[in-house]
């Protein structure tokens, strides 16, 4: 099975390998490069494709689908959940604060100042609310929370 879109893992990085797995699928979910229903290779053919141990995605996909990105049936594969998982409020800001921190950071490192963080956070919604219309036509004027 081959996989719709770009994956890579960095041994020895910032994060283990099965977070690094994880960030991208997430990220994929939320790109629409996965659709809900849609099937992810086994455990064995990702590993394969990542040279890396079946256990490190099985440890990945358990922990997403234990979050409620993604659904399994024995014998039938691993999906992309049907709706995405549902945070309270506090969880949702609370998993967004160090990604955040390092963006603010980040901006401050580079001489951006706040309210041009601000007007290219919100340019950047702007593209990503038009890609997914572009991506699913039938369904304008969606909104997420």
């Amino acid at each position: 099975m081959s996989w719709p879109f770009p994956l890579h893992v960095v041994p020895g990085g910032e994060l283990p390998i099965y977070r690094q797995i994880m960030r991208q699928v997430v990220e994929a979910i939320a790109g629409h490069h996965l659709q809900p229903g849609d099937k992810l290779p086994s455990h064995r053919e990702l590993a394969e494709a990542l040279v890396i141990a079946p256990l490190t995605v099985k440890k990945a996909y358990d922990e997403l689908e234990r979050e409620g990105y993604l659904r399994s049936g024995r014998g039938q594969g691993t999906f992309v959940s049907l709706a995405p998982p549902v945070l309270p409020q506090a969880q949702k800001r609370e998993r967004l604060r160090d990604t955040a921190r390092r963006l603010v950071r980040e901006a401050a490192l580079v001489g951006l100042p706040f309210p041009r963080l601000l007007a290219l956070l919100e340019e950047e919604e702007r593209a990503l609310r038009a890609e997914q219309r572009a991506q699913n036509p039938a369904e304008p004027g969606r909104r997420k929370g």
